[in-house]
């Protein structure tokens, strides 16, 4: 899921926010606005009900936000690095860098989520519980209240044993340990996925036909996506079993062909450059030193009356929001990050010196000559 605009960084992890949460926010917020507030607690002003709405939804966000906080300092701690966090309509998905190393990491991982989404419930519940000694039922008990049994929930349906859910990598180092097969695991977490959201989807569509309405709607929608999240997990999967032990120097295009930063976009379009019908070009400031990379579509976002006074630079997405690999590192590491990552681009570096570039065809075409092959991987070693 690629973040629609970025928060910042939180205990050194990039955090994003889709523009879906804006639809899950206003449906928090209308509903408690609407009917759970004012059911509770007639007779309060509309603004009233529609503040401590508002309020509730961005805890609730926050809650969420500390979930996958979670799961990123403990990924951290276990040697799995982390590329971002990013809150989406269904929660938050923290972007990992590389695989657990060991069934018992995979567990801590997993399991840290819903043990905090877990507590967060037992604190808002205890806050609920001592503001309502002193003051009596009121909207404020009513909304910590509502938080105490939302994170409760969350916690319980994290933990279902089903990818992409935290139960399901729970699951997963569960089968890992038993088998000693991270794949084989891998494919029985992504099943049981595939199973719930199938689930969910045939009793959404159920509800919708007694009348439930937008309640089976919105369940069907969850099935959906669990199916989807499951089936790209479990193809990822197969991907890296597939390309194990390939570095990427393997697989790159290198020495690829690059942009001068200072050109500008009028002389890039009229220059031979354009003229490879690449869509991205690495841009560096002296024909060496990689400072970002230009995509076709970054320049077409330039109005046709100002290219002549726009640079490759001021259109270009920066370094530091690139992913980079370098030449030795295992391939397997990139699928999850060409699939998330805006510009679909690895550059991979030796040094500061841009040696080559991954695209997923470059991955693609790296599978169908292993696929093809008698011994997947073998024919590698002697390139």
């Amino acid at each position: 899921m690629r973040p629609t605009f970025s928060l910042g960084h939180l205990f050194g992890v990039r955090v994003g926010v889709h523009w879906s949460v804006l639809v899950i926010f206003g449906l928090i917020a209308l509903g408690l606005a609407e009917s759970r507030l004012p059911a509770a607690h007639p007779g309060e002003p509309e603004l009233v009900y529609w503040v401590v709405g508002l309020v509730t939804a961005v805890v609730f966000f926050a809650s969420l936000l500390a979930h996958e906080i979670a799961h990123a300092v403990v990924a951290r701690r276990n040697g799995v690095a982390v590329d971002n966090i990013t809150l989406w309509l269904l929660g938050g998905a923290a972007r990992l860098k590389s695989e657990a190393p060991s069934p018992a990491a995979e567990l801590r991982i997993a399991g840290v989520g819903p043990l905090v989404s877990l507590g967060l419930g037992v604190v808002f519940g205890a806050v609920a519980y001592l503001i309502g000694l002193p003051l009596g039922p009121g909207l404020a008990v009513e909304a910590v209240a509502w938080l105490a049994g939302i994170n409760i929930v969350l916690a319980i349906f994290n933990s279902i044993p089903a990818a992409p859910l935290d139960g399901g990598r729970l699951l997963r180092a569960f089968l890992w340990w038993r088998t000693g097969n991270r794949l084989r695991a891998t494919l029985g977490a992504t099943a049981a996925g595939r199973g719930l959201g199938w689930a969910l989807v045939v009793f959404g569509i159920y509800l919708v036909v007694i009348g439930a309405g937008f309640g089976g709607i919105w369940l069907a929608f969850i099935g959906w996506f669990l199916i989807a999240a499951a089936t790209v997990e479990g193809r990822q999967a197969q991907m890296r079993a597939t390309l194990g032990g390939v570095p990427v120097r393997q697989a790159m295009t290198p020495h690829p062909i690059t942009a001068p930063a200072q050109v500008t976009i009028a002389d890039f379009l009229d220059g031979p450059l354009f003229r490879y019908r690449y869509s991205a070009f690495p841009v560096t400031k002296d024909g060496l030193t990689p400072v970002g990379l230009v995509t076709l579509d970054h320049i077409k976002q330039v109005p046709a009356a100002e290219r002549r006074a726009t640079t490759v630079a001021d259109v270009m997405r920066p370094m530091a929001d690139l992913t980079t690999a370098t030449p030795d590192q295992p391939l397997a590491d990139l699928i999850a990050e060409l699939e998330s990552a805006e510009e679909r681009r690895v550059l991979v570096l030796d040094g500061d010196r841009l040696v080559g570039i991954v695209s997923p065809s470059d991955v693609s075409h790296t599978i169908a000559w292993l696929t093809s092959t008698t011994a997947p991987g073998a024919g590698w070693l002697g390139r």
